[in-house]
């Protein structure tokens, strides 16, 4: 006997075997029971998902000797001719050949007032029915609006659309849905189980996903790797015969963006085109991982969908979605989709690869506005908008800083600020200023008043810059370090609330202010140049709100 391909070997026979379609076969099963069944049915979807072989089921359904029933027997002749495509009551017509109105006169109007020779009901099975011309369709619409009662049209097409309006709106429509990538892959671990194929979770994945929610797609390419491999696969035998992408390949990508490591971007560039993939399927890909990423890093609890992060790589995607933000992998994803499209039309497809994964680095360097507004409020800049420090050689060691003599000028500068409260408040102020100058613009220089008593710096606020008094308790060890270095004691730093309405002492000296110039008013304004020592712009004039 010849042998017969999975595609046709595991066809489903029964409504409960189409996988992914549950809601559609329900339907019709209890369409079937209740004896509501329709004259005219449109089965739209992506292709290889089931729609042809829906269609035969329902048919089998309806003239099976112990039916109509939503489960026939397919034992009686009906069934097994109907199964085998050879029952001459049932005539599967494709569409793209009976295109013309004449054939469509021939093949199905004329024979339409004859008798089903053996059957309960003569089925009119028309794959790709979108591909009739406009005149085929005029022709049908009577024949499907009002049919003989021993007819049943079944029309399958992948582009929905492009059916009249006049022909949908006279049958009962079923949009299949695409396939997931776990109900395919388990799919194929039972016809592997049945097959005697020795095949690793891995390697059915890697076929799953590439068939993109298409059974038969993925029956396909299964069968193509058999045929290479035999009875024991391998990943590498399936990304070996296909042409698919491992995925090992695509995290380690994402890793040396997120290391910034671009000698081995290009390592790994150079990787994928010795491997002979295209290059556009690899940007296609890293493109599904940045999606991956950014689902988990909106939503945790998906690492647990076998779609989004297979069992194997649930912890490498953990650590990977930590070290983007979502603003990285938004940037990531356009740049990518733009990546494919210049590679299908480039000379040199590599380069553009290489520049890619470049360009994702560097894009990763800039910050969100939401960020830098953050750090404003906590008194100090996001990590990669900080000037970054000069790099040290690795072989060198690093020495800590000498530290300073204390020399009898220094401790009688200490006893004098001891003794001095005004003096040892300006000396911190000073200090802060000078350390952190965001923190200082935007909380310090907005406290109402600042009093030193000898033991305690007290720092107070308006009741309605609650936020502002949060932010110099979070930095309050910090600020008692300073204060004891200059004191040569411990002094407390306290904040407190000030009365309503309570008026604001002088915190550090400022310039003059003309009073009917608002630009000067305005540049002397603390938060304005705390905005402006992270932001480069001059600001060019200043109206005032009502």
């Amino acid at each position: 006997m010849a042998y017969q391909v999975l595609a046709r070997k595991w066809r489903p026979q029964r409504f409960e075997d189409v996988v992914g379609q549950r809601a559609v076969t329900q339907t019709l099963r209890n369409a079937i029971a209740s004896r509501r069944v329709a004259h005219a049915f449109v089965f739209a979807g992506p292709r290889g998902v089931g729609k042809t072989t829906t269609a035969r089921i329902l048919a089998r359904a309806l003239n099976c000797v112990e039916g109509p029933s939503a489960d026939p027997c397919g034992r009686c002749d009906a069934c097994v001719e109907i199964a085998e495509g050879r029952d001459i009551d049932v005539l599967e017509i494709d569409a793209a050949t009976h295109t013309g109105v004449d054939n469509v006169r021939e093949v199905i109007i004329a024979g339409l007032a004859i008798p089903p020779v053996r059957d309960r009901y003569k089925v009119f099975v028309i794959d790709e029915v979108h591909q009739l011309s406009a005149s085929s369709f005029n022709a049908l619409l009577k024949s499907i609006e009002e049919p003989p009662p021993h007819v049943v049209f079944m029309m399958a097409t992948t582009e929905l659309e492009k059916i009249p309006e006049t022909i949908t709106s006279r049958a009962q429509v079923f949009e299949f849905k695409m396939i997931p990538s776990k109900a395919i892959a388990d799919q194929l671990r039972v016809i592997a189980r049945a097959e005697g194929i020795d095949v690793s979770d891995e390697a059915l994945g890697l076929i799953a996903r590439a068939a993109d929610g298409s059974m038969r797609d993925a029956q396909t390419a299964f069968d193509q790797v058999i045929a290479f491999a035999g009875t024991t696969i391998a990943i590498d035998d399936v990304s070996g015969v296909l042409g698919l992408v491992g995925r090992d390949l695509l995290l380690d990508v994402v890793t040396a963006v997120a290391d910034e490591h671009a000698a081995a971007a290009f390592d790994l560039a150079a990787t994928a085109v010795a491997s002979g993939y295209d290059l556009r399927l690899v940007v296609r890909e890293l493109s599904r991982i940045v999606r991956d990423l950014l689902i988990i890093g909106i939503d945790p609890s998906r690492l647990n969908d076998p779609e989004i992060a297979p069992e194997g790589e649930r912890d490498r995607l953990k650590g990977l979605a930590a070290r983007f933000s979502r603003e990285d992998l938004l940037r990531a994803f356009d740049l990518l989709a733009r990546a494919e499209s210049d590679i299908r039309g480039a000379a040199e497809p590599r380069f553009h690869l290489e520049m890619t994964l470049v360009r994702w680095m560097h894009l990763r360097k800039l910050v969100p506005l939401s960020d830098i507004l953050e750090g404003l409020q906590k008194g100090q800049l996001p990590a990669r908008v900080a000037a970054p420090k000069a790099a040290t050689p690795a072989a060198a060691p690093v020495s800590p800083p000498p530290r300073p003599v204390d020399t009898p000028k220094d401790r009688a500068t200490s006893t004098s600020d001891r003794e001095d409260g005004g003096g040892l408040k300006q000396a911190l102020l000073a200090e802060v200023q000078r350390s952190r100058a965001v923190f200082y613009n935007t909380a310090i220089a907005q406290a109402q008043r600042i009093e030193f008593d000898g033991q305690r710096m007290v720092f107070g606020f308006a009741p309605n810059h609650r936020m502002l008094r949060e932010q110099v308790d979070q930095q309050r060890a910090w600020l008692e370090s300073i204060a004891q270095r200059l004191a040569g004691r411990k002094i407390t730093v306290v904040t407190e609330s000030g009365a309503p309405g309570e008026a604001a002492a002088p915190v550090a000296a400022a310039p003059p202010q003309p009073p009917g110039d608002l630009k000067s008013r305005a540049l002397a304004d603390a938060g304005v140049q705390a905005m402006l020592d992270v932001f480069p712009v001059e600001i060019k004039d200043v109206e005032e709100m009502e």
